[in-house]
């Protein structure tokens, strides 16, 4: 995180305010750029005469595959937390929860656990993979952010 981005004390964070993980979209970024060119090296140090032994089904499953790993990527990618004047929206792989501020009691990221988590006003808790501790202190420092709108 930019040393910049942190917002003088004191003063109010603008709003919207959007978190997301780096360490996991950095890892789905590379990993897959390394599968890419990993795969597209075999393919083409094969031989012609073994490339022609490939099916077309066998070639449309290897792009199928290929997708799906593509989808599963994106989806462990768009994880986010965007705080609003109106409340909290946590998007955690395909599911996106709108929580309004009065729902939303406290934020913890304790030591060893892989994501924060909010206790809600229900009772219950939600995870918020948006804040990875694997990012350390720009996990540290949106926690504390959230907490600080949480505070208002």
């Amino acid at each position: 995180m930019p040393a910049g981005s942190d917002p003088p004390s004191g003063q109010p964070l603008a709003l919207p305010r959007t978190w997301r993980p780096l360490g996991v979209r950095l890892a789905v970024l590379f990993f897959g750029a390394m599968l890419l060119i990993v795969c597209a090296a075999a393919w083409y140090g094969f031989d012609p005469s073994v490339r022609e032994r490939f099916t077309t089904l066998q070639r449309l499953t290897v792009v199928f595959f290929g997708l799906v790993f593509a989808f599963a990527g994106w989806v462990l990618g768009r994880s986010r937390a965007t705080a609003r004047a109106d409340g909290l929206v946590v998007v955690n792989g395909l599911r996106r929860r709108e929580l309004a501020w009065e729902q939303v009691l406290a934020v913890h990221l304790p030591a060893g656990a892989p994501w924060a988590t909010l206790d809600l006003a229900d009772g219950t808790t939600l995870a918020v993979m948006a804040f990875q501790s694997s990012d350390g202190r720009r996990a540290s420092v949106g926690v504390r952010e959230l907490r600080t709108l949480l505070d208002r």
